[in-house]
């Protein structure tokens, strides 16, 4: 997974935003390909890293802007409203991308391996494919 993270900082290196793809050429974002586009493991993972609570497993990775599209820093969130994050190093990212990267890896070492496992899951209110209307 490690691998398809810096493979797409390599392609979207300069485009703004940041998603886990492939792409037809560097600095472009037509044809997208490979990553969450063919891998559903990592999709499910990256979804499950992205919809945890602002607390969990020690606060929430962010990315913060410290200069207008020339710096980011990381930073963690308290899940307590009216705190604010805090840095969680001194390193500046000159790459927006480079940062949700190493915010993946960051992840992957907060999160516990049986996370996300039907066990621990309740059933959803609504299941996929039930009719909304």
């Amino acid at each position: 997974m490690r691998e398809a993270i810096d493979a797409s900082v390599e392609d979207f290196h300069g485009v703004p935003g940041f998603s886990v793809v492939r792409t037809e050429g560097p600095g472009t974002a037509i044809g997208a390909h490979g990553g969450i586009q063919d891998d559903m493991q990592l999709d499910r993972v990256l979804t499950r890293m992205r919809m945890q609570p602002a607390g969990a497993f020690g606060g929430k990775f962010v990315i913060i802007c410290t200069k207008p599209e020339r710096e980011w820093r990381i930073a963690k969130l308290s899940g307590i409203r009216g705190v604010p994050p805090k840095f969680v190093d001194d390193r500046v990212f000159t790459d927006e991308q480079a940062a949700q990267a190493e915010i993946f890896a960051k992840r992957l070492e907060q999160y516990p391996a049986e996370d996300g496992m039907p066990e621990h899951c309740t059933p959803a209110w609504k299941a996929r494919g039930e009719n909304w209307a």
